[in-house]
């Protein structure tokens, strides 16, 4: 088996997050910033930025056969995972799917949404760009994203205080995939 060490992939990744159905960067714009005007850099992350996709498949048997004879898909998840390195009260209101925010001189706070369970969340959609074989760009775009896990702020003497997010994706429409990636060739 030949190795081709060109398609091994080392780097960081940048975040950013923008509003559900925010104008998306064209595929020909994968090696540009994407607009700031529909999307907010997230600023540094510790640990890496992780895609993740986990797969449940049910298997088909029959009686005649050992073996599995088939399988279907049966649930799908995808996630988006990292520690964000800005422990800003911005960052601490994306992991927290919203929230209310004010400022003033000297000031500014933010406040946790606690509404009802039975209302729609604010999902939003994130970009993660990092790198693709040949040291060109890779851009994966969650399309409705929400953070489903805990959060935990801890302040030590002797560790930097991060902001965890495992943003999970969501179905968005049949003619819409939940996430896309695209890869620079040139």
């Amino acid at each position: 088996m030949a190795v081709s060490t060109t398609n091994l992939i080392q780097g960081p990744a940048t975040l950013y997050h923008g509003d559900f159905q925010a104008t998306e960067p064209a595929d020909t714009a994968v090696n540009t910033t994407p607009a700031a005007s529909a999307w907010t850099d997230l600023g540094g992350t510790q640990d890496g930025v992780k895609l993740s996709v986990d797969q449940t498949y049910s298997e088909l048997e029959v009686d005649q056969i050992t073996l599995r004879v088939g399988s279907r898909l049966t649930k799908q998840d995808f996630t988006i995972e990292t520690s964000l390195a800005e422990a800003t009260l911005e960052n601490l209101s994306l992991v927290l799917n919203g929230g209310t925010s004010a400022s003033g001189t000297g000031w500014k706070s933010f406040e946790p949404n606690v509404t009802s369970s039975a209302t729609q969340p604010n999902y939003f959609a994130v970009i993660l760009d990092g790198y693709a074989p040949d040291q060109l760009r890779r851009r994966i775009i969650g399309r409705k994203m929400l953070n489903t896990d805990s959060v935990e702020v801890a302040y030590t003497k002797d560790k930097q205080t991060l902001i965890p997010a495992k943003l999970a994706g969501h179905y968005v429409s049949e003619v819409t995939a939940p996430f896309h990636i695209v890869d620079e060739t040139s």
